[in-house]
């Protein structure tokens, strides 16, 4: 018997079906990477931004009289 019907045999129902991250949580180890890289992504965007605005209100602001920074 090969290693893949004895798996097959051990796991029964469970066969093929994607494991979970937390067994008490409904989340796939799938769903969670992809929740990881959408946070990671959104943290990359939100940097982005906030380096964006600090640019604006310091340097490019002043420039045009916008804010007063002495």
């Amino acid at each position: 018997m090969g290693e893949s019907k004895r798996r097959k045999e051990t796991l029964g129902e469970q066969y093929g079906k994607e494991e979970r991250f937390v067994s008490w949580l409904p989340l796939t180890k799938k769903q969670a990477d992809d929740a990881y890289k959408l946070t990671t992504r959104g943290a990359w965007i939100g940097i982005g931004l906030l380096t964006g605005t600090w640019v604006i209100i310091r340097f490019i602001g002043p420039a045009f009289g916008w804010w007063n920074v002495n």
